[in-house]
């Protein structure tokens, strides 16, 4: 990897995860979801549109791993879900063959069948299908990641690099049109930017559960950022997260609580530990985590499906 961590001693403890979390609950609306907690019992969100933007500098302070609390469980699952996305994946059973099995709770017989969808199968506007299999207007498919690395190979000034999840014929819903996806995308819009040999991501993203999604999504897109650095020859610089709708659901609040209530610490190392020519060879096992000492893991939180 082009360019080095600065030791684990001199970084800096980041509280940005806790700011997060506060601005939610001071500034945010208390209002109707459309999800329902695993029970099928309706909850309510906390919701704050435009939240603050977070800006990590990998080399500089480390890996946004939260601190608060433990990743080390499925931290590696984070990584394979973005990694099977990039491949084009949109099935349970491949998710797992990356190591993810957390969608099992989405695609069930009763929300696949909802959408005219195979159990299993998270739908043709879903993330990897967006991303390496876009519908084109001739009937053909379009692999968004493959194009772009070459374009950036090409054209490094540009500041077009863009990917996008979405896929509108496949997520409106109304009286005419049936949505084909069992989770329209939450995050992925991507842009990668090039400026003096340092490669930076910022990943837009509409919707985030801050308790449950976030710490998911910073430890991805902060891997992706490293191989694609890596495949381009140049130094991973700067992880930019920007969320329209940041929310937290009201049957969380004995969790915030107690994250708030934990002395945040400094972040971790992530290294790649194998190098292959395709960046769509890589695995979660091809990274390795240093230097990680969070709080203690916090089992039983509860998710919105």
């Amino acid at each position: 990897m082009i360019g080095e961590y600065t030791a684990y001693e001199e970084r800096t403890p980041d509280k940005q995860y806790k700011k997060l979390m506060k601005t939610v609950l001071d500034k945010g609306m208390l209002g109707p979801s459309p999800m329902v907690d695993e029970n099928g019992k309706e909850i309510n969100t906390i919701d704050l549109l435009g939240a603050p933007v977070m800006r990590f500098n990998i080399l500089e302070n480390g890996v946004p791993f939260i601190t608060e609390r433990s990743l080390r469980t499925f931290w590696k699952a984070a990584v394979g879900e973005l990694l099977a996305f990039m491949n084009g994946v949109r099935t349970q059973t491949e998710l797992e063959e990356y190591g993810c099995k957390w969608w099992k709770l989405w695609l069930t017989e009763k929300k696949c069948a909802k959408r005219g969808l195979e159990t299993g199968d998270l739908g043709p506007g879903s993330y990897g299908a967006a991303f390496a299999n876009f519908p084109t207007m001739d009937g053909g498919s379009f692999n968004q990641f493959a194009e772009i690395i070459k374009q950036m190979k090409e054209r490094p000034e540009l500041k077009t690099h863009f990917i996008s999840p979405w896929i509108p014929q496949y997520t409106i819903r109304n009286a005419d049109h049936q949505q084909k996806v069992v989770v329209c995308p939450c995050h992925g819009w991507i842009h990668f930017r090039i400026i003096n040999n340092k490669l930076s991501l910022v990943m837009f993203q509409r919707s985030c559960d801050i308790l449950i999604g976030c710490p998911s999504n910073w430890v991805q897109y902060s891997a992706l950022l490293l191989i694609m650095a890596e495949h381009l020859g140049l130094e991973p610089y700067e992880f930019v997260h920007m969320i329209s709708d940041a929310h937290i659901y009201e049957n969380q609040m004995p969790w915030i609580e107690e994250i708030l209530s934990r002395k945040s610490r400094r972040l971790p190392t992530l290294k790649l530990v194998n190098h292959h020519d395709d960046i769509f060879a890589y695995r979660p096992d091809d990274f390795e985590l240093e230097d990680y000492h969070p709080h203690p893991a916090i089992k039983g939180i509860p998710v919105g499906v």
